[in-house]
């Protein structure tokens, strides 16, 4: 509601022999990606901006409030000297994430959103009280089924605008909270305030500092925004907070110590969860998805849009103890850019039930904490699906049910 990856191996010049034996001139180091984290007591704009010119670096993103530091192309020459300064923490290579959708409202009947006090599901158009940031590829900002927060938007990505040229990030909000207004679909909290943060491009693609960015304009207004969607995800494990290993990492602890709660996709790799940030990280709500076909327990429905199993744990998703929580994530109706509708499949899609579980509960518990909502979260979740049939890690996660929300 508005209320007023440690210092990374970085390789120096090659040199190679000729043909005829004699040493090749050094050749030019090509610019990469990096993250520089700095000690919290730094002025990230003025180290960016003096180690920048000291070493021939272009500057991209500063950040301010989930870390001190930048992100910035460089040598890798220059990436080991900006390490050694006594300001810097730890510089690390930048990352790719992409977004976690397959090829998609079952899922808002079967996690029982329409039995909500709270989300009011009757057709009437009341909003539920919370604001949402959708870390993601935009919203379609003129979507007439859901109520985006323009005047938050913030882009971290190509383009200017927060305007969601991919769709994926349209998908993701109108499952958060599309509105209950009798036309197209509605969401887990219909109405929601939605603050349309892009850190992935058209492509559904994005790099560890666009999403840094994005949690770092999510921790600035952490006194507006109570809960943060994350349906995206990338190669990496996890770390303690503090251990200035994982940059992103440290973004998110200190944006959840704001007061923020992250739910994220487990990923889509048929893998354990703890190969993939941000889904390793125990701070966060990681979710799981569920192949529910026709929003009842008991199995037995036919599939639709891809060959699954009815109720049973998606045979692409990914599992472990990371996984906190599951939600349907097969065949999932939602909007998309364009004013439109996609079905679609992906933990992507199972990530944005769990968060609009989040902001319900959050709703009516203002002052509860992100771990508090986990909880909470977990405690009224079931176990009414087919288990373990199709699950890979013998872990049985409580499904996604917010009834008593």
């Amino acid at each position: 509601m508005r209320k007023t990856l440690g210092v990374a191996m970085l390789t120096g010049i090659v040199v190679a022999a000729s043909a005829t034996g004699a040493t090749a001139a050094p050749r030019a180091e090509a610019d990469s990606g990096y993250i520089v984290v700095l000690r919290a007591d730094a002025n990230s704009s003025s180290v960016a901006a003096e180690q920048a010119r000291a070493s021939g670096a272009t500057v991209g993103h500063i950040y301010e409030h989930a870390l001190r530091g930048y992100s910035a192309r460089m040598s890798a020459t220059a990436a080991a000297r900006i390490a050694r300064d006594s300001r810097v923490l730890f510089v690390q290579p930048d990352g790719l994430a992409t977004a976690d959708a397959q090829t998609t409202p079952t899922g808002i009947n079967r996690a029982d959103a329409e039995l909500s006090p709270t989300a009011r599901i009757n057709g009437a158009d009341e909003r539920v009280n919370v604001d949402v940031a959708v870390i993601d590829t935009g919203i379609d900002l003129t979507h007439p089924d859901l109520n985006v927060y323009t005047a938050g938007a913030k882009n971290c990505s190509t383009g200017a605008s927060a305007n969601d040229g991919n769709g994926h990030g349209s998908h993701v909000s109108g499952t958060i909270g599309a509105l209950d207004n009798g036309v197209g679909v509605v969401g887990m909290a219909p109405g929601a305030r939605l603050w349309p943060v892009r850190v992935l491009n058209n492509a559904g693609s994005g790099t560890f500092s666009d999403i840094i960015c994005g949690i770092d304009y999510v921790t600035a207004h952490a006194s507006e925004i109570e809960v943060a969607n994350m349906s995206l995800g990338g190669s990496g494990s996890d770390s303690a907070c503090g251990s200035n290993k994982d940059a992103m990492h440290e973004a998110i602890c200190r944006s959840v110590a704001a007061g923020v709660t992250y739910v994220v996709a487990a990923g889509n790799e048929t893998d354990n969860a703890a190969n993939h940030v941000p889904a390793a990280y125990d701070e966060v709500i990681t979710v799981s998805a569920l192949a529910d076909f026709n929003g009842q327990p008991g199995g037995g429905a036919a599939a639709t849009c891809r060959s699954d199993v009815d109720d049973t744990i998606a045979d692409f998703s990914n599992f472990g103890a990371d996984v906190d929580l599951m939600a349907p994530g097969v065949c999932i109706y939602s909007t998309w850019k364009g004013g439109g509708y996609n079905t679609i499949s992906g933990t992507s899609m199972a990530s944005p039930h769990a968060a609009g579980g989040a902001a319900l509960y959050k709703a009516t518990h203002p002052t509860a904490t992100p771990s508090a909502v986990k909880s909470a979260l977990q405690s009224a979740g079931t176990t009414n699906y087919s288990w373990p049939a199709g699950d890979p890690d013998g872990i049985q996660e409580k499904l996604l049910n917010v009834a008593t929300f």
